[in-house]
């Protein structure tokens, strides 16, 4: 929480949700000495990322919104490059790729070579059905405006939150900057979740919301 709290000159409102840990992290956060306004949530089940996001999503009231995993593999440092292009009014929705500007997917960041295929498998895959140009589509840094944010109705409760909004973002016509960020990733020891399951989730939802459903706010 401190290095988000490092971020200065920005207006910040930070809504954390404890999405059922029992690691602790409730009391720790409970207790941190915050700067910034705030609001702490708490799921008592784990129901996933999108659930998370669900549940802040109705306390917003801030006008550029972020999403933060609290494992911290992002740096918050890239806030202000991040949210940039929205307040130069050139998009209103900004994603920072783990890969943009690299000569070719390497390591840097990713702690697995299977980590990197994927990833660039189901970016093109979702490139292919929402007609972006993503060169990280399934990047935790998204950020987006008040205005796009409120028009999305999300369903997701896991993963599939990032397939789910990428479409929905396509399924509005609303364009995508990409901007370059740092990355450390963690390794499955150190509890990173993701699983070849979850690729073959992405891929539905982005079928079914591409296809099969017509709730796009």
């Amino acid at each position: 929480m401190s290095k988000i709290e490092e971020i200065k000159n920005i207006n910040k409102q930070i809504i954390i949700v404890d999405d059922g840990s029992i690691d602790k992290s409730f009391k720790k956060i409970s207790n941190f000495n915050f700067e910034s306004e705030n609001l702490i949530l708490k799921h008592e089940k784990n129901q996933g990322k999108g659930a998370a996001i669900i549940t802040a999503k109705k306390y917003i009231s801030g006008d550029i919104i972020i999403i933060q995993d609290a494992d911290l593999e992002y740096d918050p440092h890239d806030y202000y490059k991040l949210i940039e292009p929205i307040i130069k009014k050139k998009t209103e929705v900004v994603y920072g790729s783990r890969v943009l500007g690299k000569k070719r997917y390497n390591a840097d960041g990713f702690t697995s070579l299977f980590r990197i295929f994927g990833n660039h498998v189901m970016t093109i895959i979702s490139n292919l059905f929402n007609n972006q140009k993503l060169t990280d589509a399934h990047t935790c840094y998204k950020v987006f405006t008040r205005n796009v944010f409120d028009q999305i109705h999300l369903f997701e409760k896991n993963f599939s939150f990032c397939p789910e909004i990428t479409t929905k973002i396509a399924n509005l016509k609303y364009s995508i900057i990409e901007i370059p960020i740092s990355y450390r990733g963690r390794s499955y020891d150190e509890g990173k979740k993701i699983k070849l399951t979850d690729g073959l989730f992405a891929l539905f939802t982005i079928l079914k919301y591409k296809f099969f459903k017509n709730e796009h706010k």
